[in-house]
Formats: structure tokens, sequence, C-alpha cells
């Protein structure tokens, strides 16, 4: 008679014993992609390679095809020839979360980048994180005070919600994200730099983050001169990051800069493993990672908090139909606009009110706040759409009342839309000074 006792004790001694190393070997290396044969390993799992010097890479497994595995090295691949050894190192990737990263900086690894001890505790998880189920999750009903007056007053953003910062180049995108951070009511922070520049990460971290903000955030780098892969993981882990932070029931602010960035790694993996290039040379796995990156934000279940996303989007040469621009706005709610021509007009933050828009401010403001929003936002729109007739001299007063009217109080709404860097404004004081712009104070 089978003894279960027994068999169960033999079980366990059977899954606690190490399984033997199976060794592949590297055959061939074509542009970013390796490949191998004799090893078996699943797509997302990390493999070794040991190089002749003794040293090692590791790759991700991003693909396979009779028999042959398809990789791709975290890091530069210098140093490797045909015949290297190959290994499963991790057969999922995961890593380590805990409340100890708050104040941190850390690269895609989550190896600390701040000169600061190492990071312990914490406890393993898959980086790709899991997405709530639609029907579980609580309603966005609470505004989040973001300290800016426009958005709050103007585009009334709510806890879970997810925005669009779309933007081209050099029109204060970085500065108003340190606004965001430092004058947020949220209680965490997570902060992504993915694809930047080297020097504007210490710069954003230094300059305008500050040592405030930095108190309650994670920041995850992963520079330009990353791998594509490193900058996807840095991406997922910053997500997971904030899914942390979600579940100990708090309200997360995060801060992607750039979704186009994420959007160009992955277009470099794809084309690098034979996918067809479809619009700007995206391939088909751009337009699906893009959304499930999207819906790992949000409200979370009864009991948990929140992740409020704020995802800026780059519109190359300023194009706002960019494919990525466009598949971003569609999952998203609401977009904010910063605009070219109000920056070079020194006007900070350069929002462009005629595209931006929040699709749950209805549903948080009252009609009071939003009547007002609308009174504004008509009057600022007229005014921007006869600006060169006004300026030429080309418009008699008295043709158009609410034209007159816009004239009138646009120095007022010029005021109002601007905002110092270092100055803070809360949901209250925004409407209240918003009717004193529109004089029904």
């Amino acid at each position: 008679m089978l003894n279960l006792a027994t068999y169960a004790d033999a079980t366990r001694a059977q899954l606690k014993t190490p399984r033997p190393r199976r060794y592949g070997t590297l055959t061939r290396i074509v542009g970013l992609t390796l490949e191998a044969k004799g090893v078996s390993a699943a797509v997302g799992s990390i493999c070794r390679i040991l190089k002749p010097d003794g040293e090692h890479v590791d790759a991700q497994v991003v693909g396979f095809e009779s028999g042959t595995v398809f990789l791709m090295p975290l890091w530069q691949a210098t140093g490797l020839s045909a015949g290297c050894r190959v290994y499963v190192h991790q057969e999922t990737d995961t890593a380590p979360v805990g409340d100890a990263l708050l104040g941190r900086v850390v690269d895609a690894m989550g190896q600390p980048l701040d000169n600061q001890p190492p990071i312990v505790g914490g406890r393993p998880m898959g980086l790709n994180g899991s997405t709530p189920n639609p029907m579980e999750r609580r309603p966005i009903d609470q505004v989040l005070d973001v300290g800016v007056r426009a958005l709050n007053a103007l585009l009334t953003i709510g806890c879970g919600q997810r925005i669009g910062l779309i933007a081209g180049s050099g029109v204060g995108k970085s500065v108003l994200l340190g606004m965001l951070t430092k004058f947020t009511a949220a209680d965490v922070v997570v902060i992504g730099l993915i694809g930047e520049r080297g020097r504007e990460v210490k710069e954003f971290i230094e300059n305008t983050l500050g040592p405030e903000g930095l108190t309650k955030s994670v920041v995850v780098a992963a520079p330009a001169d990353e791998s594509p892969l490193l900058r996807i993981r840095a991406t997922q882990l910053a997500h997971l990051y904030a899914e942390h932070f979600r579940a100990e029931g708090k309200n997360v602010l995060l801060l992607m800069d750039s979704l186009s960035r994420v959007a160009h790694a992955q277009r470099e993996i794809g084309l690098a493993v034979g996918e067809p290039p479809t619009a700007k040379g995206y391939p088909p796995s751009v337009f699906s990672l893009l959304p499930k990156l999207i819906e790992r934000s949000g409200t979370g279940r009864a009991g948990e908090g929140t992740i409020t996303a704020m995802y800026t989007l780059l519109a190359e040469g300023d194009d706002l139909n960019d494919p990525i621009v466009d598949i971003a706005r569609a999952s998203l709610d609401g977009q904010v606009v910063l605009s070219r021509a109000l920056a070079d007009a020194a006007h900070y933050p350069a929002i462009d009110l005629m595209g931006s828009i929040s699709r749950l401010m209805p549903t948080l403001a009252d009609q009071d706040q939003q009547n007002l929003a609308n009174s504004l936002r008509r009057l600022w729109t007229l005014y921007q759409q006869n600006q060169d007739l006004i300026n030429v001299g080309a418009y008699e007063p008295g043709s158009n009342p609410d034209l007159d009217r816009a004239i009138e109080v646009r120095g007022e709404m010029e005021n109002f839309l601007r905002q110092s860097m270092d100055e803070q404004v809360t949901v209250e004081t925004a409407i209240a000074q918003l009717q004193e712009c529109l004089g029904h104070g």
C-alpha cells in the first residue's frame, strides 16, 4: 500500500534537489540578436552566456524557431564568440520590492545608482505584474491635488486616472514633471526616466526633483545608451514598484518619461527578431505593449490604493498624429498638450487648452467649477483663433461680444495660466483664483 507521507517527503526532497545544469552553445550573432542551440528556455527567461575569459553576459529569451533560441543581451555583448556555453539562469524575470526603495535611485536591474548602501529586504515579484479585473476596480471619485493651477482648476485629475503629457522637445516637459512630483498630494511618487540622456537624469534628480521631492519618491533610470531590453525592463520595474505601493493602500503618482522611448525600445527588439514593420516602422508588438502597460496603472481593488499615471509622449516634429501618440491617446483618460508657441513666448507651463482634456473632470468637479472652466477655455480658444486679426488691427471692437470679452480678460487669463516652478497652488486656491480671473469672485 502506498504510504502518502513517505511519497510526499520524497517529492519535496526531489523538488529541493537542484536540477543538473544543461548547457547549450552560442551559434550565431546577428545585429542585436544572439542564436543558441541545445538549450531549452521559455520566452522571457534569463540565460547566462559564459565568455572565454571567465566573465559572463546575461541575455533574455525573445523567441525561438526549430531548436534555435533567440536571445538579446542585457548589456554590451563584447567578447562573445561562436561556441560559448549558454545555460538558463532564471526561468522567470523577477525583482524585489519593498518600502526600502523610497528615496532611492535605481537602474533597470534594481541596483542603486545613488552611491548609497545596497537596498536590502523586499520580496521578489514577477516583472509583468498583474492587471486587476475591470469589475473589481474601484471607481475614480477622488480628486488628486497636483499643485499646478491650470491642471487643478481646468483639467481636474482624479486618483487613479491615466493622463498623457504630449509635447515636443524643449517645451518645459521635465519642469512640469518636477512640479507634479514636489507638489502632489500623493503618498508615493514613482518616476521612470526611460531613454533620456544620462546628463538629464542627474539634472532632473538634483535640480528639478530636489531633496524634498526625492524623499517620497522612487526613481528608475535607464538612459538612452542602455540596451532596449533594459529600457523595457526599467519600464516594467517602475510599474511593479507602483503596484506594490498600491497594494499597500497608498495613492501613487507614476510618472513615465517617456512612453515614446519605450515604444522605440520595443521597435528595436521587434525588428531584430523579424517582426514586420507597420506604421513608421513600428512592429505589431509595440501596439500590444503600450495598452498593457497603461492598464497596469489605475485604481486597485477594494482596500487597495490607486496609481495615477502621467505618461509623457514625444510628438516628433510637434506632430500630434504620430502613431504612438494616437494609440496612447486611445487608451488614456485624457491628455495635456504642451504648446511650442506658448513656450517660445516664455509662457510656462506651456499648457495648450485647445488640445487638452480630462475625461473624468465632469464626474470629479461640481457644476460651478465646470461652468467656470468652460468659460475660460471658450474665451482663451476664441482669442487664439482670432489672434492674427487682432494683432494686425483687422478686428473691429463690438463685432463679437464674446471676443470683446476675451480681449478684455486676456491679461488675467495669461496670469492665471502661468505659474513659476516653485509656486504651489491647491485645488481650493485654484478655483478661487479662477473665479477672480473671470470676475465671478
